[in-house]
Order: structure tokens, then sequence, then C-alpha cells
């Protein structure tokens, strides 16, 4: 009995020692449930422990905690490109004033429902686009048509709100870093002003932490109350090289964290960007490589995947590396839920 008791209390010691033994991260709950175990998720895990560290190598101070994070393929699906599906209405009232419009592309395309020329259209042609259907408009009358857009637009694929159909993976993600002290920026190449619409909402990302393309404003004050209106010029294209530029403009600090995907190269230089500072940070590439639950495809040229290899950037299968892609409750495929 006595014996007994004795190899019971040992055996406990040794529970407790090696629970001592291991670090407070592991200890708390899963803190990205949606994620599986693997290199990836240990990676982030890995690297948000050091950066919070106090005395240790890779500390960063809190005011330094600076992640940016696209938004199409990163954050939610690109296909088809949300803001050219918002861009259909306004361009087919467009066309009726000048129908030389529905003859040019990428106008005519877009007119006969081909939305796969806008995801893979260059963005400040895209840009152009929204100058072209929105110039003269007032913020505040933006800002109706925006919503009135996610309120009642479906994805052709999950027939929900696009703003549903957020990657819960990266939902988390995003909560874990606010939770230790991150600042969380959307760095899109999308429009700035149709992503600050939703973007609290949807990501917990308040509009002043949005960077994006945009379009020249005008102040009028002709009539009361004053108005901001769009012009049909460029302003900035936040993508490729542009993307560290706008987070300059923006933020003022180099990222410590930064995410983007594989589609057409654009986030390459922000990754970049992040990667190569005194201490380096992290940079994440999201790789849409399932079918089943979302989408598959590559870049011609494998330039994004290439970059990941020669910068050491963790690279996330969708397949391999989410347990799930959306909320349950909001999306499903037609293989079960996403």
């Amino acid at each position: 009995m006595v014996r007994g008791a004795r190899n019971e209390g040992g055996r406990l010691f040794g529970a407790l020692s090696r629970l001592m033994a291991m670090p407070l991260h592991a200890l708390a709950a899963d803190v990205l449930p949606s994620w599986n175990e693997g290199p990836v998720k240990q990676a982030i895990i890995d690297f948000v422990t050091r950066a919070t560290t106090k005395g240790g190598a890779g500390f960063v101070p809190p005011e330094a905690r600076i992640a940016t994070f696209d938004n199409d393929g990163t954050l939610w699906p690109e296909q088809p490109l949300v803001q050219g599906a918002f861009m259909l209405k306004p361009l087919r009232t467009r066309v009726k004033q000048d129908s030389s419009l529905a003859k040019r592309q990428p106008f005519k395309a877009i007119l006969e429902g081909d939305l796969s020329e806008l995801s893979t259209m260059d963005k400040s042609k895209l840009m152009k686009v929204l100058g072209v259907t929105h110039a003269g408009m007032t913020e505040e009358a933006f800002i109706r048509e925006v919503r009135a857009f996610f309120q009642h637009a479906r994805h052709p694929r999950w027939n929900v709100p696009y703003n549903q159909l957020a990657y819960a993976p990266m939902l988390e993600l995003l909560r874990y870093l606010r939770a230790n002290g991150f600042q969380t920026w959307l760095a899109s190449a999308g429009g700035i002003d149709f992503m600050r619409v939703i973007s609290e909402e949807t990501y917990g990302i308040p509009p002043q932490q949005v960077i994006g393309s945009q379009l020249k404003k005008t102040f009028d004050d002709a009539h009361a109350p004053s108005v901001l209106r769009r012009e049909a010029r460029v302003a900035h294209v936040n993508d490729k090289a542009g993307k560290p530029v706008g987070i300059d403009e923006h933020i003022g600090r180099r990222p410590v964290f930064a995410a983007g995907n594989v589609r057409s190269g654009g986030d390459i230089q922000m990754l970049q960007y992040t990667r190569k500072r005194p201490r380096p940070g992290f940079a994440l590439l999201i790789h849409h490589d399932d079918a089943a639950r979302e989408f598959a495809y590559e870049e011609k040229d494998g330039a994004s995947l290439k970059a990941a290899r020669e910068g050491g950037w963790a690279v996330v299968s969708m397949q391999r590396d989410w347990r799930r892609i959306f909320d349950e409750t909001r999306a499903r495929t037609g293989n079960g839920r996403g």
C-alpha cells in the first residue's frame, strides 16, 4: 500500500515537472484552433512568443508590433474579385450613358459577367475602371452603395454575402496577434474606401488602419454641407512595389509581420519589406491548393513561391494547414462544411 502510494506520488511529481517545463503558450488553450498542427502554425506561435518575451533576442517593443495583411486571397476569396462584382451594377448604369464602353475591354468582359478578367487585371487598370464608374460621387453616396452591395450581393458558389466568407484561420490569427499587442492593418491592392466600409465588422480592423489603392479626391464646398468627391484620376495603386510605399505613408513603420497570397506576385515586395529588418520579421504566404473546399490556382511564373523559398517565408497550404476554411455557420461547399 505504501509502495503504491510512493509510485503514484512519483508519477504525479514527474507529470508536474514536465508541465512546469512547458512554455506558457503550450499550457494555454489552442489559440489557432482552425489550424492543423504543423510547422507553419508552430512558427507563428514561436514568433509571437519571441516577440512578446521581454529580454529575449526576438523581443519587439509594443509600439513596433505592426502586422499588415493583404485582403483578396489572403483574408477572403478572390474568385471572383469582390470589388469587380461590386462594379458590375454601376458599370451597367454608366454604359446606358455611354454605349461605347460596352465595346471596350475590360468593360465588355465585366458586362458579360466575365469577372475572371478582373481577377488578373493590372490594379492600375482596375482603378481606372472605378474612376469611370464613380467619378464625381461623394463619399457618403459611395459608402451607401458599398453597404447595399454587401447586404444584397451573394457569392456565386456559396450563395452567402461576400463578407461572410472571411477565412476562419486568418480571423483567428488576427485576434491572436491583437491579443499579443500587435496592430493589424489591411494593405491591399483593392480600393481603400471600398474596404473601409466593412473592415471593422469583418476583420476587427478599424477604417483608419486600412491601406489601399485610391482615386484622387477634391473638396467641394459649393453647397452646404461640404463633401469630398472622387475624380477619375488614380492617386495611388497599392500593389507590388506600391505596397511598401503605401505602408510607409500610412504607418511610418516597417511591419514585423505580413501576410499575402499566391496569385499575381502582388504581395512579394510587402513580404520582402517585412523580412529585411535589423531583426527579420515574419512573412506568411497563402497558397491556394484546395479545390474541394475553396480554389486551387498557381502563378504562371511561380514568382511568389520562388520568393518564399529564397526568403525563408512560411507558406500556408490551405489543404494541409487549415482544419477548416470558413466559419461552419457561414459557408458550405458541395463537399461539406468549409
